[in-house]
């Protein structure tokens, strides 16, 4: 995880609000494509943190920071150039997910 993703997500984390929820239950289906789809699972997990009403608000709004970064056509590379429009959201959700890997334990499925 670089500085440059880490600005990222607290930039958008710093804005996030519960009703970016709704930005990002309409949005989230179509990005698993691309690198997205190699960590799909986290961007997962932090979709349950985000529609945990449990969660604390703090690790809830880097996983929406991270997650409308995700579903926003506007960001560093936009999404619409091939796999690199990509690479950067996978940046943004790798911080997050490191940032919170503790609060995302619960949410991992046993197998």
């Amino acid at each position: 995880m670089n500085d440059t993703s880490k600005k990222r997500l607290n930039a958008y984390a710093d804005k996030a609000s519960s009703a970016d929820e709704e930005t990002i239950r309409d949005n989230i289906g179509g990005m698993n494509r691309g690198p997205i789809r190699k960590i799909w699972e986290s961007v997962l997990l932090l979709w349950e943190m985000v529609r945990d009403p449990s969660a604390p608000w703090k690790s809830k709004a880097l996983a929406i920071g991270a997650l409308v970064y995700l579903v926003s056509p506007i960001d560093a590379i936009p999404d619409a150039i091939p796999f690199f429009g990509l690479s950067d959201d996978v940046g943004v959700i790798l911080a997050a997910v490191a940032a919170l890997a503790t609060d995302l334990m619960k949410y991992q499925k046993t197998k």
